[in-house]
């Protein structure tokens, strides 16, 4: 099923059962920590929302190393459509539920010896889960409790505000190249909007992957702290950013972000259709088994 008519007939599910009145409110519980769950039995995301605060925190559940599989960005994208429809809901902080890692990003599983169709599916799920986060009216911030590489890194970046745990066995970055693959420009943007030029050409095409003091040396994260301290200080810098009027800070996100948001929106398509005839190639096959060779030795 493609991801557009998934996302359709889930939330169609979900409006019936969660909103109110004419507005499609979402109706919530009157206790002041609601758990929000997919109707699936191994969902792979979960969300608790504080009413009296107006956070959300969405635990990343999907073992062992979060991976963006198309099962979890379509859950991903259905939770991130539920909070924005609830008004009362301003500010989501994301962080894993899994030991030692954020995300390790897109599940190579979804790229390796799939059908075109289906590389296409994957990739516009990716997509949908970066314009939803990046275009996002909350406030956002990334609780970063474990490594994040590839794609990990950019779900972070995609954030307005990233906390990283200081553990120097941890890293983050976009390390697309070292598995013979190339960042797309929106990762690449991305990137350059947080970093910089200079540091982000250097960094994609070695394809770097930063320890939490270098990660916060060139401003791809912006606060280190200890590791059992991170979602607690993500809550403070929560409520720091919520102190601002909405509307103002809203304008303010779209206004820096939008630039890039369109590049992507204005052709997605081609997008989709450039990552499918890439990631098909005979030779990007043979670097993505290799890599999943590598990674069963490992674990062997």
């Amino acid at each position: 099923m493609a991801l557009r008519a998934a996302l359709r007939n889930k939330c169609g599910l979900l409006s019936q059962l969660s909103s109110c009145g004419s507005h499609g409110r979402v109706c919530v519980s009157p206790v002041l920590v609601t758990q929000w769950r997919n109707s699936s039995t191994s969902s792979k995301i979960k969300v608790d929302f504080d009413q009296s605060t107006g956070v959300a925190v969405m635990h990343m559940q999907s073992p062992p190393v979060n991976s963006f599989s198309l099962d979890f960005l379509t859950e991903f994208c259905i939770s991130m459509e539920k909070l924005e429809m609830d008004k009362g809901c301003r500010g989501l902080i994301i962080t894993s539920s899994q030991p030692k890692v954020f995300s390790a990003g897109l599940d190579i599983l979804e790229m390796y010896g799939k059908s075109p169709e289906h590389c296409g599916e994957f990739w516009k799920a990716v997509q949908e889960m970066w314009l939803k986060l990046y275009s996002s009216n909350m406030v956002t911030v990334a609780a970063i409790n474990g490594s994040s590489p590839a794609g990990g890194c950019l779900m972070a970046m995609t954030c307005d505000y990233r906390i990283m745990a200081d553990n120097p066995r941890f890293s983050i970055g976009l390390n697309e190249t070292q598995l013979g693959i190339v960042a797309p420009f929106w990762f690449k943007d991305t990137m350059v909007n947080t970093v910089g030029h200079r540091t982000t050409e250097i960094s994609l095409q070695l394809g770097t992957l930063y320890s939490p003091s270098e990660a916060l040396k060139i401003g791809l994260v912006d606060q280190l702290v200890p590791e059992d301290q991170v979602l607690t200080t993500a809550t403070q810098s929560v409520t720091k950013w919520l102190a601002i009027p909405d509307h103002a800070r809203q304008i303010t996100k779209s206004m820096m972000r939008k630039q890039t948001i369109d590049k992507l929106t204005s052709s997605r398509e081609a997008d989709i259709q450039n990552f499918v005839s890439f990631i098909t190639k005979d030779s990007i096959q043979k670097s993505l088994r290799m890599y999943l060779e590598m990674l069963k030795k490992r674990r062997g």
